[in-house]
């Protein structure tokens, strides 16, 4: 589940980023586009400008009574430099072939040493360029300029002067309609982001339906159980469609796996529990056998002991069958357990009555309540608390300490109902912890081993557990927990 949120939360945040991204993109692109076309928008109303004036300035030197001169610019462009300046709007230099100002078109020039006169550098690239067109790009306290040098010349195309057109950028129109535009794109694009979240959400939610379907399958998937195929929606993706088809197949080749293997694991089962059946039942045989022929060989009509010795043999078959009687009920008792009745009863009552068919006064009962309600078969709890306590005192016995105790408690918590049988009895070995519960292992003497596997087998029919704590020489302690 929670790699489905994950999966979801990527894909919602993929999608916002997506667009967030496609947004910052956008707007860089449409920045750099601005720019680029400010550019362009200059350098040609610069040309334009530069079009205009030539045109002005070879109209003024032909209709002029002065002798074409350089020296004589002044003179020519007295008066005529200021109208050419306001008409296009743009400050005029002339500049003789040396570089030295010859008129400008601002009152001041005098008190402006600045344009006194051109730089070397200016003249040689001005010499230097194929179109005798040189133009200069700067920028002063954060304002970009633009300075176009080229030549003049007389009716015989004589370099005559150096005229110099300095033009400001000014982009206020321009980052007007930017920061507009950008305005309105910045209302689009949050239209759409909050369109996009709503998209993300619907659409990660649609994709992970599916897979949460399949993940909510496989988490209920058990072997012990039949497990639910899943069905498909005719909309389903074929992505989807081919994992629930996969899933699907391996809950057919799961079934039979499963049905293989209880069938092998019973079948094995059932083996050694007929080869430890032909063990115990061998043990009696053998005294019996040994018995009767004896009595064959002894069998004197004659002898007046005869009567005694007769009672002695019988006595000796008679043992000998009680002991095969016993181990075909523990076996029988073992195979076909009754099927469980859920009953609603009272675990500390149905417990504590269990424990008083046994004789021992070291047995204790302990319980914080008077009353513990669980569903639980009432002939299969007395026989799980019977086999624990039965099992304790077999430990006693086999130590046989000052002072033997078995402590028999029932608790309970929000989610189950506890039964805890304590003993200080000869305790487990770590060797043989993990086999105790298994169907033919015991250490005792006599007996098949088979009442506690009878017990876990109980207790997990009803889905609960038992566990054990041990310390060899102590004691053991058995918890036996069932959900209520």
């Amino acid at each position: 589940m929670g790699l489905l949120k994950s999966l979801r939360f990527r894909i919602f945040l993929s999608m916002l980023l997506l667009v967030v991204t496609a947004s910052i993109l956008i707007a860089v692109v449409t920045i750099y586009q601005y720019r680029e076309e400010a550019q362009d928008y200059h350098r040609e109303r610069l040309q334009r400008k530069e079009t205009a004036i030539t045109k002005n300035i070879e109209y003024v030197l032909k209709n002029t009574t002065y002798p074409i001169e350089t020296e004589n610019i002044p003179l020519i462009f007295k008066n005529k430099i200021y109208e050419i300046k306001d008409v296009n709007n743009l400050e005029i230099y002339f500049y003789d072939l040396d570089g030295k100002l010859l008129k400008s078109s601002r009152a001041s020039f005098l008190k402006d040493t600045s344009h006194a006169r051109l730089p070397r550098e200016i003249l040689e690239n001005l010499e230097s360029a194929a179109e005798k067109r040189y133009l200069e790009e700067f920028e002063e306290e954060g304002q970009k300029y633009q300075s176009s040098y080229f030549y003049i010349t007389d009716p015989s195309f004589k370099p005559l002067a150096i005229l110099n057109l300095p033009y400001i950028e000014d982009d206020d129109l321009i980052n007007k309609e930017l920061k507009e535009n950008l305005t309105r794109m910045g209302i689009a694009y949050f239209l759409m982001l909050l369109f996009a979240i709503a998209l993300a959400y619907f659409l990660s939610k649609y994709i992970t339906r599916s897979l949460n379907q399949v993940s909510e399958k496989i988490n209920e998937t058990r072997l012990d159980k039949r497990n639910k195929k899943i069905e498909l929606d005719s909309n389903t993706t074929q992505e989807i469609s081919n994992l629930v088809m996969a899933y699907n197949g391996m809950i057919d080749e799961l079934e039979v796996s499963a049905a293989q293997l209880a069938a092998s694991e019973r079948e094995a089962a059932w083996r050694e529990m007929a080869k430890q059946v032909a063990h115990e039942i061998k043990n009696p045989l053998t005294p019996m056998r040994l018995t009767v022929q004896s009595f064959l060989r002894k069998f004197d009509p004659s002898d007046e002991n005869i009567n005694e010795k007769l009672a002695e043999y019988s006595n000796t078959l008679i043992q000998q069958i009680d002991t095969m009687s016993s181990i075909a009920s523990a076996f029988s008792t073992y195979a076909d357990m009754p099927a469980q009745q859920d009953e609603t009863l009272n675990v500390v009552r149905i417990t504590k009555l269990a424990i008083e068919i046994f004789n021992e006064d070291y047995i204790y009962f302990f319980s914080d309540e008077d009353e513990i309600i669980s569903k639980f078969d009432r002939t299969q709890l007395i026989r799980v608390v019977t086999n624990l306590v039965k099992n304790s005192i077999q430990a006693i016995e086999q130590k046989q300490p000052e002072n033997p105790r078995i402590d028999v408690t029932v608790s309970t918590n929000e989610e189950a109902t506890q039964i805890i049988v304590k003993d200080n009895g000869i305790g487990i070995s770590e060797l043989n912890k993990d086999k105790v519960f298994e169907p033919k292992f015991t250490t005792k003497s006599s007996g098949m081993g088979l009442g506690l596997a009878m017990v876990k087998n109980i207790v997990e029919t009803y889905g609960g557990g038992i566990t054990l704590q041990s310390v060899e020489g102590e004691g053991t302690t058995f918890v036996v927990s069932v959900p209520k």
